[in-house]
């Protein structure tokens, strides 16, 4: 991966702060918001920068939470209204549009 500027991080950072409540988006949603060449810049800016941020609005493409964040993260959603069914989000029911 090449090397991920600071400019990028604050892009990817600035749009999950957008994500209102009860929303979701996915990292490829992310990453085309912000003209970023793969999804996988957005996975890895979120695993070290985002403590501060909505971070459980952001969600696989599948629907899916990864698995080491699935419990909580589907607990934060759900209290914000957003319903997995069988472990999945809806996302054509709850996908923010930037």
């Amino acid at each position: 991966m090449a090397a991920i500027t600071d400019e990028q991080v604050e892009a990817v950072r600035a749009l999950v702060a957008r994500i209102p409540p009860g929303r979701v988006a996915t990292y490829g949603d992310i990453a085309d918001a912000a003209e970023l060449s793969s999804p996988r810049i957005v996975g890895w800016i979120m695993r070290t920068d985002s403590s501060d941020l909505p971070w459980h609005r952001v969600i696989g493409a599948s629907g899916r939470p990864a698995p080491h964040l699935a419990t909580r993260q589907l607990e934060l959603l759900r209290a914000e209204g957003v319903l997995a069914v069988d472990g999945r989000v809806p996302l054509r029911e709850v996908r923010h549009t930037f």
